[in-house]
């Protein structure tokens, strides 16, 4: 029987993007991993590969230190003050301390995912976080909160105002979500239930 040239053409071709999953991640990681290696020991000036990195996360993490003791947090507010008294800096600098805050602060900001209907007249939800559920430096009125919807395959979101009806708690991990989101649905996330009869299963 001979060799049907579409079937080995197809079975090449599935093998070929397999490969390319399989790799094409692994390396963009690595290569991002070794230019940000490379980029913060050219900042230090280091010639040893590593070095330029480990000084900095070792900085950083004793500028930490320092900013939670007593002797270091008046000046750290009395600076943070200072920018918020100059208005194009204050926007910037509150901005992108909120939203590293929202992510790597003990007050975490995008830690309830939740499917929103945005309108009434539509049966579409979308996917997003509740960010705020008071309200209360808006005049929004009562039974509202605010809700952010990222965007997929983008850095960037927009913030709705919407009813507390229109809005369904999602019970899986907020990061799993995000993934989902920006992956535009690609990825794939367990349900906290599923993870909790996983974890109870392999205990029995």
């Amino acid at each position: 029987m001979k060799p049907n040239f579409k079937e080995v053409a197809e079975l090449f071709a599935g093998y070929f993007f397999r490969g390319i999953l399989l790799t094409v991640p692994l390396a963009l990681t690595v290569y991002i991993l070794v230019s940000a290696f490379e980029y913060i020991d050219g900042i230090f000036g280091f010639e040893e590969k590593g070095l330029g990195i480990l000084t900095f996360v070792v900085a950083l993490t004793a500028l930490g230190f320092l900013g939670s003791t007593f002797i270091a947090q008046p000046i750290t507010k009395y600076f943070s003050s200072l920018l918020d008294r100059i208005p194009l800096i204050k926007t910037i600098y509150s901005s992108i301390k909120d939203l590293l805050s929202a992510f790597v602060g003990q007050k975490k900001g995008f830690n309830k995912p939740v499917l929103v209907r945005v309108t009434e007249a539509y049966e579409v939800e979308r996917i997003g976080f509740v960010t705020d559920e008071t309200l209360e430096s808006l005049d929004a009125g009562e039974g509202k909160i605010a809700v952010y919807l990222p965007h997929s395959y983008a850095f960037s979101g927009n913030i709705f105002i919407v009813p507390k009806k229109n809005v369904t708690p999602i019970q899986a991990k907020s990061a799993d979500v995000m993934k989902y989101i920006v992956s535009g649905g690609i990825s794939s996330f367990d349900t906290l239930e599923n993870d909790e009869q996983q974890s109870d299963a392999e205990k029995n």
